[in-house]
């Protein structure tokens, strides 16, 4: 990391309230968790007297089985934007140039500031037909954050192949692919791919995650990381929460239905945006968004001002949430 350019760093605003009392559309997380991991945690905390197995063979076991790659390959990481910054520290030196899309989640590129390196921003659907030679990476976010699309496999791959014979490392963020039923590229040649147990299994406080890569930029990883870079409690619900394919399927099904519900509700009020995701952006055209967002969370519904996010100006991020939660937003909407 480059001194002078953390000096002239700043942070990065993001979703999620705190407060108990509302109820949090801001975040992408789901609602629920797996079944049993209570128990495992607190079975967990006995072990975590002792340090815990600096080689974690049971949660690269079970996220070599979640994302369907050899148990070699997997890196844990203390949550996926841990991973992000290794993946990024380890690749990107001082006056690098990093292909990064927008709108997209704005750590990619405080990460790459970080190094003392340029992020060159680009459209995220063209990002797939930019030409990533001259660059020392390319990141990728599927499904996108905060506009939820899902990229076109056959061109995703494409583009994986453009970037290993450039010499440029692909970067996926692969964050909320858990709730599509769509491949992962772990396992790819030339792509790292990081993984985040946040969203999909409601743990945003645990901080569990994981890269996947191979060759010498696996070794690279694996060497880089911290020594026991993983609390013993996060590395056993990990494991434990990637392996409940029924409460995996299940969620599935409820954020389809639920998406479509309320993209159809909200249609006649906003433009909504296509999403593959456990989230939708609204356009919320003359109105403000920052007073719209006041206005929810006064009704005890927080909703993320996505004006943050380079390139949009009148917009919004809603999760989504299990049914009856959902109903309150659209009242909180007045839709």
């Amino acid at each position: 990391m480059d001194p002078d350019a953390v000096r002239a760093a700043g942070r990065v605003p993001h979703g999620g309230s705190d407060d108990r009392d509302v109820l949090d559309f801001s975040a992408n997380v789901n609602p629920r968790s797996p079944p049993g991991v209570r128990e495992v945690y607190a079975d967990a905390l006995d072990d975590a007297a002792r340090y815990p197995n600096d080689d974690y063979p049971e949660f690269r076991a079970a996220g070599a089985e979640y994302v369907g790659c050899s148990r070699e390959r997997v890196v844990p990481t203390p949550g996926g934007l841990a991973g992000i910054r290794l993946a990024i520290e380890t690749r990107v030196e001082p006056g690098d140039s990093v292909l990064v899309p927008y709108p997209s989640f704005g750590e990619y590129a405080r990460e790459v500031e970080l190094q003392g390196a340029d992020p060159a921003f680009v459209p995220h659907d063209e990002l797939l037909d930019a030409d990533p030679s001259e660059h020392a990476m390319a990141v990728v976010c599927n499904p996108n954050n905060p506009t939820g699309t899902l990229y076109d496999a056959a061109a995703l791959r494409e583009f994986a192949r453009r970037c290993r014979a450039a010499d440029t490392e692909l970067l996926v963020d692969e964050a909320f692919l858990g709730f599509t039923d769509a491949a992962s590229l772990a396992g790819t040649p030339g792509v790292v791919v990081a993984r985040s147990l946040t969203k999909l299994f409601g743990l945003p406080g645990l901080r569990a995650g994981f890269l996947v890569a191979a060759g010498d930029r696996l070794d690279d990883l694996q060497t880089a990381r911290r020594a026991w870079n993983l609390g013993t409690p996060a590395a056993a619900v990990g494991a434990h929460a990637m392996r409940q394919r029924e409460f995996v399927d299940a969620t599935r099904e409820r954020v389809e239905s639920e998406r479509q519900r309320l993209a159809a509700a909200l249609a006649g009020d906003f433009d909504v945006f296509d999403s593959a995701a456990p989230f939708l952006l609204l356009e919320v055209g003359d109105r403000d968004a920052a007073a719209l967002c006041a206005a929810t969370e006064a009704a005890g519904v927080a909703i993320r001002d996505a004006t943050t996010f380079r390139g949009l100006d009148s917009h919004v991020r809603v999760a989504v949430r299990a049914p009856e939660e959902n109903d309150h937003l659209l009242e909180a909407l007045d839709v």
